[in-house]
């Protein structure tokens, strides 16, 4: 691929290749550091002594540093590795916690959620985050960014998913540098007075001054909520619905402060600031300018991490287009991401970059490939097949992605992005002049009504998209590989359609044979798969049965179940779901399963496995030496309390104890 010539590339590559490494190989900070002090090394010596840096001897040794200096980054992130990290100080003893919020995040009926620092432990200084969870209180205000706040409460693990294929929340937290929780009431902490400023802390100070100017204008309380997304990244207020919506037609991306937004905000700065070529050395101090004013309206949107992203980003390419090189725009788009990854390496785990990236360097390929194919002379069809270009083009750079991330892809994608895309740089135009009339208290009320009804519109085009149900494919099962054979495919595509050469074609008819092979492959595996489950659910039991492409849900409440299994529906490419309340005795081949429920009634057969649910008030020795059962289940509709009295006599009886509630859902084998 004649993208691999470019140095930037290639270092690139690398970089991630290390990060990922030491991500999934994790050490101590000893190792990465040694192996990148001799590799610097031997380049150095290199560099002196062979003196041509294009031989093969001093490439192997770049690369090699470039990956070792990968494996460091992500070692240097990582918590664990800090010598004052707070878990390592974080005993079972209730002690005083010193933290910090850095970051508000989204909340739901029951409790306010945040990401802190612990800045110390019983006085002594510690490093780390966590993420606090406060019960709601109508009589307490939320926590801002910079506030510090003291509390004695333990401080506990995140717990893995216990459920099959459910959202592992544990695992994307420590893609974030979090392994630890802390839950809060009102009483529990105190606030302090006079905490310590950040520029993350100013940033959101000023994004929400705006906000609560914003919030004192005549806006529609829905269309607030798409422009405080739209211009300032604050997603927390919009609806379910409207977000539905927006996601379904493809149009997502739009609420999504980041790479789109930029991009056009940089195209309308490059047209406004125009005039100032003319100035000796006008071209550099516009390139200034315009960074400034990037960085200036990422500041104004609280500096959030997409938001810093894709600022650095499109920096980095508005010195390509200062370079005006086009060639350029792989160089720089490697040299932005190879920046980003190497003071912020935990950026590669997060959706929001992949995608981001994908996009962008989707456009740059294959764009100008879509209008070599097609470049027609009248303007207005051009003007529109450029827009459908760009968006088909991100859409293959995110499909693969999407697919794997949210199993659904928008079939009316294009119309969503031909519809809404155009008039973007008028909106975020318009956008920012009712932010700075706003801030001056001087936006007038014409401009008022006619945002409102111009971002009235816009959601009434998404939402006549996404109501169209027969164009948005949902529930798609798509794995790891899948994912890597669809970039694979999409490669093999774009190049046999751009080089019409015999063996290019080959090699795409090969790629989809391969594909299609592993999608029929993994269809006939979930087929002729079969497996039981007693899966965990608060105050509910439920007994699932695999077989095939049927599963049949055993609950007196099906209802508690349906968050559960829809990802488990998904993952195993579940056809029929038939539900039936729960029996009190089950046979799976030679084995017997027996329910004992709130009634406490024994079951007649012995040595078969004991299911308690409902905290049965049972003699649990007279039970043991009456049944002789293999092993017992408690699941979560038990009590606490009484589960670890039944945990306790069977670790006496030397008898098999699961709660599921501990170890997760119980598969019969």
């Amino acid at each position: 691929m004649q993208l691999l010539k470019f140095v930037p590339i290639k270092l690139t590559l690398f970089l991630v290749a290390g990060i990922l490494f030491g991500a999934f190989f994790e050490t101590s900070i000893t190792i990465p550091f040694i192996l990148t002090g001799i590799t610097l090394t031997l380049s150095a010596f290199l560099l002196l002594k062979v003196k041509p840096t294009n031989s093969p001897i001093f490439g192997f040794s770049a690369v090699l540093l470039t990956f070792f200096i990968g494996y460091l980054s992500i070692s240097l992130t990582n918590p664990k590795n800090k010598p004052n990290y707070y878990a390592k100080s974080n005993t079972p003893l209730q002690k005083e916690l010193l933290l910090k919020i850095t970051e508000v995040l989204k909340s739901n009926a029951f409790s306010d959620r945040y990401y802190a620092d612990v800045l110390a432990i019983d006085k002594r200084k510690t490093s780390g985050k966590i993420v606090i969870t406060i019960a709601k209180d109508t009589t307490s205000p939320l926590l801002k960014i910079d506030d510090e706040l003291i509390s004695f409460n333990l401080i506990t693990p995140i717990t893995p998913p216990l459920n099959p294929h459910q959202f592992n929340y544990k695992k994307y937290l420590k893609g974030l540098g979090v392994y630890n929780q802390l839950y809060l009431k009102k009483e529990e902490y105190i606030t302090l007075e006079k905490p310590t400023h950040t520029l993350y802390g100013l940033a959101s100070s000023c994004r929400n001054t705006i906000l609560t100017k914003l919030k004192k204008e005549n806006f529609d309380p829905e269309n607030l909520s798409v422009i405080q997304a739209l211009l300032l990244g604050q997603r927390n207020d919009i609806s379910e619905e409207t977000y539905d919506n927006y996601k379904d037609a493809g149009a997502i991306h739009i609420l999504a402060l980041s790479g789109l937004h930029i991009g056009v905000l940089l195209l309308i700065l490059q047209f406004l600031l125009q005039p100032i070529e003319r100035l000796p050395h006008g071209k550099k101090i516009k390139l200034g300018v315009l960074i400034f004013l990037l960085w200036g309206f990422a500041f104004l949107a609280g500096l959030s991490a997409s938001i810093v992203r894709a600022v650095t980003m499109f920096s980095f390419l508005a010195y390509a287009m200062y370079l005006n090189r086009p060639t350029n725009s792989f160089n720089i788009l490697a040299l932005s991401l190879f920046f980003i990854l190497l003071v912020k390496p935990t950026y590669l785990f997060q959706v929001g970059f992949q995608m981001s990236y994908s996009a962008v360097f989707a456009i740059i390929w294959i764009y100008p490939k879509l209008q070599r194919f097609w470049y027609p002379k009248n303007k207005v069809i051009r003007y529109f097949w450029q827009l459908l270009s760009v968006s088909i083009a991100a859409q293959l750079g995110v499909l693969p992605i999407s697919l794997f991330y949210f199993h659904q892809f928008p079939g009316l994608f294009f119309i969503a992005n031909l519809l809404i895309i155009p008039f973007l740089g008028i909106i975020l135009g318009i956008g920012i002049v009712v932010l700075i009339l706003s801030l001056t208290n001087l936006l007038p009320s014409f401009i008022t009504d006619g945002y409102n009804y111009i971002i009235s519109t816009m959601n009434t085009i998404v939402k006549w998209i996404a109501s169209q149900d027969m164009f948005v494919f949902k529930n798609i099962s798509f794995d790891t590989l899948q994912l890597l054979l669809l970039y694979t495919l999409i490669f093999l595509m774009i190049t046999a359609f751009s080089k019409q050469k015999f063996k290019n074609v080959i090699h795409f008819l090969i790629g989809i044979i391969v594909f299609q092979s592993y999608t029929f492959m993994s269809r006939y595996t979930a087929s002729i798969r079969h497996e039981v489950i007693v899966l965990h659910q608060s105050r509910a039991t439920g007994i699932i049965e695999k077989s095939g492409t049927t599963l049949y849900l055993l609950s007196n409440d099906t209802s508690k179940f349906e968050y559960s299994l829809k990802s488990y529906q998904i993952a195993e490419r579940i056809a029929v779901l038939t539900t039936d309340s729960l029996a009190n005795s089950y046979r799976l081949d030679l084995k017997r399963i027996s329910v004992i429920d709130s009634f406490g009634i024994y079951p007649p057969s012995k040595n078969s496995t004991i299911l308690l649910t409902q905290s049965p008030k049972i003699n649990l020795n007279r039970l043991i030496d009456s049944l002789q059962p293999v092993a017992l289940i408690a699941d979560g509709s038990n009590y606490k309390s009484t589960i670890a009295l039944w945990k306790a006599t069977c670790l006496k009886r030397k008898l098999p104890f699961h709660y599921t509630g501990e170890k997760g859902a119980y598969y019969f084998k």
